[in-house]
């Protein structure tokens, strides 16, 4: 059985009906990237975290139209217009601090990446582009007539930092990234290591050093159109290639158990024999 991905939905209203909502390219980049079985986390803030982790052997923390509440960072609602998601606070932000106590593998891209740094005492611009200093990272996703393919086409380069994780995996110091967040780290949590930057000093990437295995997250979007680009298979083939060293321990003991059990009465059917 391949491993299995958590992927923490977003919830929406259609209809007078709440739903949970998981973006299909989180899922298609999990399943044909990564090699693993994606499987959505419903986030009513009812769930039992510790009992689906106990299910997973990976966790995918996708991006999302909503923001983080700024009730989470001591900060009011700066802007009303935006969407925000507070059931899916509920969940994914003690997801994340249990996720690091157990060491799971962990891919956090966009609104992930800002849920850990929340999670673990950050704070956030709600609005990277009013900070002195700083670009637009909204992209052509700010424009209300951009088509998708411009929402996330190639934006601006980043610098990753020299022997830090993402350099190990994409063997590269620079990388090409689409741009389409508002919000963005400001106060990185403790703990926290920066793998890279924008050329406006905006932090793009980090992992959490109290992680004792696999963990990156990224600002950027990697699953969009992931098979076409190069660092982006690269990110997802590291996190399922986690996922599966992940399994395969938490296998070993059945596995070892099994045999233990089959050896021990191998003498008494000799013996009967």
């Amino acid at each position: 059985m391949k491993p299995i991905v958590l992927l923490p939905c977003d919830n929406r209203m259609f209809g007078g009906h709440p739903m949970h909502v998981l973006g299909q390219k989180y899922a298609d980049a999990v399943r044909d990237q990564s090699d693993c079985l994606p499987l959505a986390l419903p986030t009513t803030g009812h769930e039992d975290i510790s009992a689906y982790l106990d299910l997973a052997d990976g966790v995918l923390l996708t991006g999302s139209p909503s923001n983080v509440h700024p009730s989470h960072f001591g900060q009011g609602v700066h802007d009303e217009s935006l969407p925000l998601d507070v059931a899916r606070d509920t969940v994914t932000l003690p997801l994340i601090r249990e996720i690091v106590s157990r060491g799971i593998p962990l891919l956090a891209i966009c609104r992930g990446l800002q849920e850990i740094n929340v999670a673990l005492g950050g704070t956030l611009f709600q609005a990277v582009q009013e900070i002195p200093g700083r670009n637009d990272h909204r992209g052509a996703k700010g424009k209300p007539d951009a088509t998708k393919e411009e929402a996330y086409a190639p934006a601006h380069m980043i610098e990753v930092q020299a022997n830090s994780r993402l350099a190990s995996i994409t063997n590269s110091r620079e990388l090409t990234v689409n741009s389409v967040h508002g919000q963005g780290i400001d106060r990185i949590a403790p703990g926290l290591l920066v793998e890279a930057r924008a050329n406006d000093g905006q932090i793009e990437a980090i992992t959490i050093e109290a992680h004792t295995g696999f963990n990156l997250a990224v600002q950027w979007h990697p699953e969009w159109r992931a098979w076409e680009n190069s660092d982006s298979i690269k990110i997802f083939a590291a996190f399922g290639e986690a996922c599966r060293a992940w399994r395969n321990k938490k296998r070993a003991p059945l596995a070892t158990n099994s045999q233990e059990g089959h050896d021990s009465t191998t003498p008494s059917l000799r013996k009967i024999a």
